[in-house]
């Protein structure tokens, strides 16, 4: 299991979500904390660290900590 760290400009971003949005967000985020390689796509280069979330509204680039068992929000963007 990864743990999920942002910082507060993306907090920000997540709390200013239609509440929908968020949710859904919410609930891929958590599949992807137990097998993010499963839940994400490559972002650029498939390297298995940079990854991105994609939903019909709303995209979130990740970078994951493998040794540290971290998944960390970069950036999310709502297309909505």
């Amino acid at each position: 299991m990864y743990a999920l760290k942002y910082d507060a400009t993306i907090a920000a971003v997540w709390d200013s979500l239609p509440q929908p949005v968020s949710e859904q967000l919410s609930d891929v985020l958590a599949a992807a904390c137990t097998d993010p390689l499963a839940a994400t796509v490559p972002y650029g280069e498939d390297d298995g660290i940079m990854r991105m979330l994609v939903l019909d509204e709303v995209f979130a680039v990740i970078y994951l900590g493998h040794q540290t068992k971290t998944l960390h929000i970069y950036q999310i963007d709502y297309l909505g």
